[in-house]
């Protein structure tokens, strides 16, 4: 997908929205995760939503009950409300959160910087086993978590999925666990280095079986990468 088209149809507020079509969806997936400047354009908009949304909450909290004699009247402005409420928060998000968000980048700088506590730095481990033999170096804070974008190698032998960190002092530890199904998506791991550098591995195991031994099954994949602490 061309950077420059994704920019032109707005595709990062339609992603947050959920309005793109499936092909369409998982293409901007396969831009965004490699695009800095998308991926900061899809956190700015999640944002902008969760926001509106609390001030929603907010302001529906501070309502006084209706008096008994408008309760009928209150049922049916509350139903109009709920149907004109949803289409008028798209507009406005495509409306306002667009231009002040992607377009103006004093907004998007602020909201990035506004929720940089609560989006994890992320990686891509996508591939990586075409790379080195030491894979790639991902340079993080001492003490931060990070993610990573993972491709699971799907064989439909296989029921379940296993996905194991092995950390440079020769820790073991389960991520997650897939079924076929969920396997199919790029997935978003999430690592705390817990205060070691050096090199990592994600290890992809296939069960046959649900209910199948981790440690006994068959080795798909093995993802080397390392983590250096920033200064």
């Amino acid at each position: 997908m061309d950077h420059n088209q994704a920019v032109e149809l707005q595709l990062a507020v339609k992603y947050v929205l959920g309005e793109l079509p499936p092909v369409q969806r998982d293409e901007y997936e396969d831009h965004y995760i490699d695009c800095p400047e998308c991926a900061k354009d899809v956190y700015a908009a999640a944002a902008f939503t969760d926001t509106a949304r609390e001030v929603f909450r907010e302001e529906a909290r501070a309502e006084a009950p209706a008096p008994a004699r408008e309760r009928g009247q209150s049922r049916w402005f509350a139903w109009l409300r709920q149907v004109v409420a949803a289409p008028a928060f798209a507009v406005l998000l495509v409306a306002l959160g667009y231009q002040s968000l992607v377009t103006v980048p004093h907004w998007k700088a602020q909201v990035t910087q506004a929720t940089a506590s609560r989006v994890l730095p992320t990686f891509s481990l996508i591939a990586a086993n075409t790379r080195g033999p030491e894979g790639s170096a991902f340079h993080v804070h001492q003490g931060e978590s990070f993610g990573l974008f993972v491709d699971v190698p799907v064989d439909n032998a296989y029921q379940t999925y296993v996905l194991r960190l092995e950390d440079p002092a020769g820790n073991s530890m389960i991520l997650r666990t897939l079924s076929y199904e969920e396997a199919q998506k790029t997935q978003v791991v999430e690592v705390n280095p817990n205060g070691h550098s050096g090199a990592y591995r994600l290890v992809i195991v296939g069960l046959t079986s649900m209910e199948g031994d981790p440690n006994k099954g068959t080795v798909l994949a093995k993802m080397k990468f390392s983590v250096e602490f920033k200064q």
